[in-house]
Order: structure tokens, then sequence, then C-alpha cells
């Protein structure tokens, strides 16, 4: 059975997942993409939106347990 993830793995996943997140969008908003890849492309998007989702109830279990962990506001909102 494997180890759970620690706080630190969920809190980097949950950053490295927003930072991606921006980036597709910003992708898919620019002029860059064609129209055969658009399709693909949110496809994409829609994958890093429902990981990160998934991270995020993960974290939420984490503060639950570890109060010292910063809110989930707090973290998508500080400047590392």
């Amino acid at each position: 059975m494997p180890e759970p993830l620690s706080s630190n793995a969920v809190l980097y996943a949950i950053l490295s997942l927003n930072s991606e997140i921006a980036l597709q969008k910003e992708y898919l908003d620019s002029p860059d993409i064609s129209s055969e890849d658009r399709e693909n492309e949110q496809g994409i998007l829609d994958d890093l939106e429902q990981a990160f989702m998934e991270f995020i109830d993960l974290y939420k279990t984490h503060t639950r347990n570890d109060k010292d962990l910063p809110s989930i506001e707090e973290l998508l909102n500080s400047e590392l």
C-alpha cells in the first residue's frame, strides 16, 4: 500500500498545478493555437483543473490535521 502524500507534497502539487493552469489558459487565449488543436488543449486544461480540485480537497484534509498549514486562500494568494 502506498504511503499517504505529505503536506508539503500536496502543497507543491497545488502550486504547480495552479501555475500550469494559468499557462494553459494564457495559451488558449493566444492566437498561436490552431483551431484544430483548441479542443485538445481545452481537454488538457480540463484535466489540470480536475487534478487541482482533487489536490485542494486533499489539502483541506491536511489543514484539518495540521493547524500550522496556511489556508488554501493564503497559499494561493502568497508570493513564493
